[in-house]
């Protein structure tokens, strides 16, 4: 009886290990919380046809858009903790939705585990050639001048390119004008017209119309300069000390999946990262590599919550 005991605690302890060492054995779902075509989803797609060639089991992206990431953040919360349905996270669905939406159906924090960072995407600052402003420090100069005078555009309210205004309008003490649009297309549109002056985005959807000379680029947002645009100044070293503002994305799995599975993941994530080909796409595409442990995303994901609901109250953004 004893023996029976002893071998039935000796292979409950070694069914984990096996299990994570044969995973996965089926189709892994990847959800992508926003419509196809977007930077995020372009990223889904390159990761899981890497994941899909080192695991020999196919990787699928599921776009399931709607209520600035929520409804597919929530799909994956609520999915069978068992590794096949995975997220691809952002700031907004893990460190600012909570702040923006009177209630979510998930808790960032309960219900999803971080699994690893994918990697950082710095934005720039970016005016309209009309604008006198040469520099950050003009721009901010014209802003103390004629308050209120200035306007900037974002995506949308809550949007990376509208948290990151704000934060740069706070430490910079401006007053400018906010113009939510809905999507990047409709306000890089109004940009270059001229209808706003003054826009942070993304590096790649940007630089082309810096380079055709239908904007100017100022700054770019991370705490160090990008290589893709290496003659930008980052906006601390500008003349705002202490800026920094990186939208981020990474893959996070419904809570309670097992940590020999998260680890799994996150290490194949981390080598696809690291091979060349890979590295050379993401910093063409504006996207620091980086393949964090579950450990460090996690610690990453509680500082940016308490960066970002610190700018939300302060500029008094209602929720939706």
């Amino acid at each position: 009886m004893i023996s029976r005991f002893i071998t039935a605690a000796v292979l409950a302890l070694c069914a984990a290990p096996l299990s994570a060492q044969s995973y996965p054995t089926k189709t892994v779902r990847l959800v992508v919380p926003f419509s196809p075509g977007g930077s995020t989803d372009v990223t889904a797609r390159i990761l899981a046809q890497k994941l899909t060639d080192a695991w020999r089991q196919q990787v699928i992206v599921d776009n399931r858009a709607g209520a600035g990431g929520n409804i597919g953040a929530d799909s994956v919360a609520r999915a069978a903790p068992d590794g096949y349905t995975l997220l691809l996270a952002t700031t907004g669905v893990m460190a600012i939705n909570h702040k923006l939406y009177k209630s979510l159906p998930y808790d960032s924090l309960k219900d999803l585990a971080p699994v690893t960072q994918i990697g950082g995407l710095p934005l720039i600052l970016i005016v309209h050639p009309s604008l006198p402003a040469k520099s950050v420090k003009d721009l901010v100069a014209m802003a103390k001048a004629k308050p209120g005078s200035l306007s900037f555009a974002s995506s949308g309210v809550g949007s990376a390119t509208h948290m990151t205004a704000e934060l740069f309008r706070m430490m910079a003490g401006v007053d400018m004008v906010h113009v939510p649009y809905k999507g990047s297309g409709q306000a890089m549109t109004d940009l270059i017209s001229g209808q706003v002056g003054v826009a942070f985005d993304q590096i790649t959807s940007s630089i082309g119309h810096v380079q055709s000379g239908k904007l100017r680029a100022l700054a770019v947002t991370s705490a160090k300069r990008f290589p893709s645009v290496p003659n930008l100044p980052t906006v601390a070293e500008a003349g705002v000390a202490g800026y920094e503002s990186v939208s981020w994305n990474g893959i996070a799995a419904p809570a309670r999946t097992p940590r020999e599975i998260i680890d799994r993941i996150q290490g194949e994530v981390a080598r696809a990262l690291q091979q060349a080909d890979m590295k050379e796409r993401f910093l063409k595409d504006g996207i620091e590599p980086i393949g964090s442990t579950p450990e460090q995303f996690a610690a990453h994901i509680r500082s940016e919550r308490a960066k970002w609901e610190k700018v939300v109250d302060r500029a008094g953004i209602k929720p939706l």
